[in-house]
């Protein structure tokens, strides 16, 4: 019993009162004060806050064909050192998940490595060229069971194409999860367009390239009545849309990522590499935006635009490096800092955006769950009093392109238990899951 059954003591569930869980075969199978059982392997909580494991909906594993920036193992090693016990794999991977053949290869890989649940996220358009719809259909009957699509990277720019996707999903409850640029205003875009840009020389990229494409799905999604998700909302206009579209009714929902609450385009001062992304830092008022359409509901989720790359690609002049940042293993301590730390939110409100929500969106149903008895037992240990500096190189993830580097940030993972399994604890990975009859998966 010793092997499948531990006590968790006096941690704080969601920031609450302390109370005692005990974790037996994989599940819940108490809550209260006071709580034994013999044979158990009993965890300290004191000080701690018990969390149900965070979901992120927006992931980049890179696996298969671009395994020199990361792979499903190295991706959800930093995954359960994070605190999450679930990511959903984007599609723009090499060959792109496309069809049902790549999508169950990512599912198998994320079920042999055992660190978190991996969900992947099939393409909207095939190769993610925008011109044919995927193998929609096809990818939500395999067994990977996909419920989000994605051309992330890349807009679904076509509006009958957005429309016909759209329509698609809607026989098996799926999600269209938008990149919104319109490519037409941003090409040749090197950073947010601003005063910052005008002073750097840099050609800019306009807030009205992600805000336009939003508010024509919005409508898009309102006339076929299907599911839309807004990836990576970075501007105070395009939370004003999504505010618009719930008020009237429309099943719209919308993601903010960890950088984008905290990071402004005053940094690529620096010239930096580290700090372009897709979308790019904005200004301090899209920063505060952003805050309260996350506190205020407008904003359901956070999700991290994960986007590791290999040194050479970063590390390199501004014009030619890649865009994206890693952030896993930071987003906790970021969505602490940024939301909590500033009283924007509670715990409570954090297990909401990280965790109930994102697995609501992508029709995970045994991830998200309350920390309740009969339940399943995805749970998190935090240390809200920790403080601790980032260094990428200590990282699990092989992408070294943190924009966080030197950065002091409060808040750690101290234990991740998947399936009530400890894959973390004493914040250092322990051992991975093992899936029952992993090797037919």
């Amino acid at each position: 019993m010793a092997e499948n059954t531990y006590l968790i003591r006096g941690a704080a569930i969601l920031g609450g009162d302390a109370q005692d869980l005990l974790i037996r075969d994989g599940v819940i199978a108490a809550v209260g004060t006071d709580l034994s059982e013999d044979g158990a392997t009993v965890i300290d909580g004191k000080g701690l806050i018990a969390l149900p494991g965070m979901v992120d909906v927006h992931t980049h594993l890179r696996e298969p064909g671009r395994e020199d920036a990361e792979t499903v193992e190295t991706g959800t090693r930093a995954a359960a050192l994070g605190g999450f016990t679930a990511v959903h794999a984007m599609a723009n991977s090499n060959p792109v998940a496309d069809t049902a053949g790549v999508v169950e290869q990512v599912h198998s890989l994320g079920r042999a490595s055992g660190w978190v649940d991996v969900r992947p996220v099939g393409a909207v358009t095939v190769g993610l060229a925008g011109e044919q719809l995927a193998e929609l259909g096809a990818m939500a009957d395999s067994r990977a069971q996909v419920r989000m699509f994605s051309d992330d990277g890349i807009c679904v720019h076509d509006p009958v194409l957005m429309r016909r996707a759209l329509e698609y999903v809607k026989a098996f409850d799926g999600v269209v999860a938008q990149h919104a640029q319109e490519p037409r205003l941003t090409a040749g875009a090197q950073m947010n367009e601003g005063s910052v840009s005008a002073v750097l020389g840099l050609t800019g990229w306009p807030a009205v390239a992600e805000e336009s494409i939003i508010a024509r799905d919005v409508l898009l999604a309102q006339h076929v009545g299907s599911r839309l998700h807004v990836c990576h909302v970075s501007t105070a206009g395009s939370v004003e849309i999504v505010r618009w579209a719930k008020a009237r009714g429309i099943n719209v929902t919308a993601e903010v990522t960890p950088h984008h609450l905290l990071l402004t385009d005053e940094l690529v001062r620096s010239y930096d590499p580290v700090y372009k992304v897709n979308p790019p830092l904005r200004t301090d008022a899209d920063v505060q935006a952003l805050r309260e359409g996350l506190a205020d509901g407008t904003i359901d989720v956070v999700g991290t635009d994960h986007a590791p790359h290999p040194s050479e690609h970063k590390e390199c002049e501004w014009a030619q490096a890649a865009m994206g940042m890693t952030g896993l293993e930071t987003a906790l301590s970021v969505v602490q800092e940024t939301m909590i730390e500033t009283g924007l939110m509670t715990w409570a409100d954090f297990a909401r955006v990280t965790s109930f929500t994102p697995a609501v969106i992508g029709r995970v149903a045994d991830q998200g769950r309350p920390l309740e008895v009969g339940e399943p037992a995805n749970v998190i240990l935090v240390d809200p009093a920790a403080r601790w500096t980032v260094d990428p190189h200590k990282m699990a993830t092989m992408g070294r392109n943190s924009p966080f580097k030197g950065k002091e940030l409060p808040g750690s993972v101290v234990a991740t238990f998947y399936k009530g399994h400890p894959t973390v604890l004493e914040g250092r990975l322990n051992t991975p899951y093992k899936h029952p009859a992993v090797s037919s998966s």
